[in-house]
């Protein structure tokens, strides 16, 4: 099943600002008000317009919600491509990913040849 789409259920557009998604946020809140309206579809779409308010307002949830949004790429034939790991790395279903390589941070060098980090 598809998940909605959380602009669309705010109705904002995707280049909408935080202070225009919380406006539209308190807009439906106000207009679905949960303390006065009891039945369950009510219910229900306060508590979709809540989930995407939480998922919009916070710009790391946003941009993760971004990019999930424009992940799905087509290929030629109409198909979903898999991901493409990084530097050429096979993908091979149900293994586990590969480590990052190992970085170290730099290196202070001390008159008597001490180092510190």
């Amino acid at each position: 099943m598809r998940e909605p789409d959380l602009y669309a259920v705010l109705g904002v557009e995707p280049s909408a600002t935080t202070r225009a998604i919380i406006s539209a946020f308190r807009r439906r809140a106000r207009e679905l008000r949960p303390d006065t309206r009891v039945d369950a579809v009510t219910a229900a779409r306060f508590g979709s317009v809540t989930a995407a308010y939480e998922t919009l307002r916070d710009p790391v949830r946003r941009a993760a919600y971004d990019r999930a949004r424009r992940r799905p790429s087509r290929g030629p034939a109409g198909l979903a491509q898999p991901d493409r790991p990084a530097r050429g790395h096979p993908v091979v279903p149900g293994a586990a990913a590969p480590e990052p390589p190992l970085r170290a941070g730099p290196v202070h060098w001390e008159p008597g040849g001490r180092t510190t980090r």
